[in-house]
């Protein structure tokens, strides 16, 4: 393992939250292109709503994914965010490229928002019970952004 920078985690809890936050992470990425899918190919009533909501979105994604990757960093792992790694190591499903409709594309990334969301619940509780409350807070902060765009993508429905 690089460098770390915490000095109250061990080793083994080391290693075992920046693999955590790489698999979280490698599905916030995919997550963030799947946005960039439908915003780039939506069609259909509230078009230009939806359309600038998924930037947003997507910026958010781009802006947690940064907190988790250097958190692994910060911890003495690499940060893995390539598309090479993330598309073999997401649990995200795949995502329709040849679809238009709007009220397809919400309910896909609602689906998606929902799931990433059950899984980084996971890795927080996981976190929590390795005593790394640091990085629990971290992806804390990255549920409860993920819960409210799961909201704002879902009433556009």
């Amino acid at each position: 393992m690089p460098e770390h920078f915490v000095t109250e985690l061990d080793q083994a809890v080391r290693q075992d939250m920046g693999e955590l936050l790489n698999k979280n992470l490698a599905d916030i990425i995919a997550l963030t292109l799947a946005v960039k899918q439908a915003h780039w190919n939506l069609k259909g009533r509230g078009f230009i709503g939806v359309h600038e909501l998924l930037d947003q979105v997507a910026d958010r994604l781009r802006d947690n994914a940064d907190l988790m990757a250097e958190r692994a960093v910060i911890l003495g792992a690499y940060a893995k965010g390539t598309i090479e790694v993330a598309s073999t190591q997401t649990g995200v499903a795949p995502y329709p490229v040849e679809e238009s409709d709007i009220n397809v594309h919400i309910d896909a990334l609602k689906e998606r928002f929902m799931a990433v969301g059950g899984n980084i619940r996971l890795a927080m509780a996981a976190a929590d019970e390795a005593g790394d409350e640091d990085t629990a807070d971290i992806l804390t902060e990255v549920s409860r952004a993920l819960d409210k765009d799961a909201w704002f993508i879902g009433a556009n429905a």
